[in-house]
């Protein structure tokens, strides 16, 4: 099939790195490892911080020249078979797919969407109302998350839904891991930005502080907004403990990951976390609280330990028992490992999305 792509909060082209962006390009390379012919269709960000109805309107003023833009190319070139909206929600509706594939026939499909009840107040009520009705129109609803389901078939019952694992491209992780048995090397890779990144930085600092009489070092990989915030939170532990290795290349950060022995990310607000299953695919078993989307890639006792949300102290005894149990550790990465490259790569991901295709999208005649 021939597939428009796009992407309303972070085009896959966008110069700054994200999970968003990653997963988008993902997708990418799975739709056409699965033998689709796929193009961005637009650069468009419909992304509004502001929750106001001129924010709104602006947005809908850009996509009606959005719109027209791709009406023209169309009418020269042909239309798509299909039109794929990854990650739709209350901060960045598609407010061009919809209407188009209506008008062209084609299917309309969406990845990621996302819908909760407690936006529908304010500005952001015409933001949600459009969410709602692409999930309303589109031939399937891919699903990442059991909550996203849950949140959308509460607001469109009448919805067609499946799902999708998250997935990473494991290419980067075919090296055999190797580890020293005195280590005891902790790392988390993040991006350093206000709200839920922040609180997990505040939460792994205050439980680190409670492991401090035990040997580790800790290597965080990112940057961000709040670089000083995030030092200023792990101030009060000894500085050669802690490696500030600052943003680096994908690549870099696989081999960082084999070079350590255990992955710490509490996850506060993630709605799952490539980062966990980056992790678990370099041989490392995963320490994180059991709270939003993390359980979809972290399997608590099998690849790694959740705890309760919020509880430090739990967070903090997870961390020291796999510290303090190598067997454990080696036991629960061996798992993780086998888990993310024989149940989370691409080539999964490209044929389950063959199998949905297949029972939900019809090609354009």
């Amino acid at each position: 099939m021939k597939i428009a792509f796009y992407a309303p909060l972070k085009s896959p082209d966008h110069p700054v790195p994200s999970g968003d962006r990653q997963m988008a390009r993902m997708l990418i390379e799975a739709l056409r490892l699965a033998g689709h012919e796929v193009e961005i269709a637009s650069q468009l960000r419909a992304f509004s911080r502001e929750a106001s109805d001129a924010a709104y309107l602006n947005l809908r003023r850009q996509a009606d020249e959005e719109s027209a833009r791709l009406r023209r190319t169309w009418a020269d070139n042909g239309a798509p078979d299909a039109w794929f909206c990854y990650h739709p929600y209350y901060k960045a509706p598609d407010l061009v797919g919809p209407a188009l594939a209506a008008e062209f026939a084609m299917s309309y499909v969406t990845a990621e969407s996302s819908y909760s009840s407690r936006r529908n107040e304010g500005a952001r009520r015409l933001a949600q109302d459009a969410v709602a009705a692409g999930a309303r129109q589109a031939a399937v609803n891919i699903c990442f998350t059991k909550r996203d389901r849950e949140g959308l078939e509460e607001a469109v019952p009448e919805g067609r839904y499946a799902m999708l694992a998250p997935f990473i491209d494991v290419r980067r992780f075919q090296a055999t891991p190797r580890r020293k048995p005195d280590e005891a090397r902790l790392i988390a890779v993040a991006m350093m930005r206000p709200g839920d990144k922040m609180d997990s930085y505040h939460m792994l600092a205050a439980a680190l502080r409670l492991v401090v009489d035990i040997p580790w070092t800790l290597t965080i990989v990112g940057d961000g907004p709040s670089r000083a915030e995030v030092q200023s939170a792990f101030a009060g532990l000894p500085a050669e403990r802690l490696d500030w290795a600052g943003e680096n290349a994908p690549e870099t950060v696989a081999g960082l990951l084999f070079g350590s022995d255990l992955y710490v990310w509490p996850g506060c607000g993630e709605a799952y976390g490539l980062s966990y299953l980056e992790a678990q695919a370099a041989g490392l078993p995963v320490v994180a609280q059991a709270t939003a989307g993390v359980p979809e890639v972290v399997r608590n006792g099998e690849t790694g330990l959740l705890t309760e949300t919020g509880d430090v102290e739990l967070f903090a005894g997870a961390i020291r028992r796999l510290l303090m149990d190598q067997g454990l550790r080696a036991e629960l990465g061996t798992r993780a490992r086998r888990f993310v490259l024989g149940e989370r790569s691409l080539t999964a991901a490209a044929a389950r999305l063959e199998t949905i295709f297949g029972a939900f999208v019809r090609k354009t005649e």
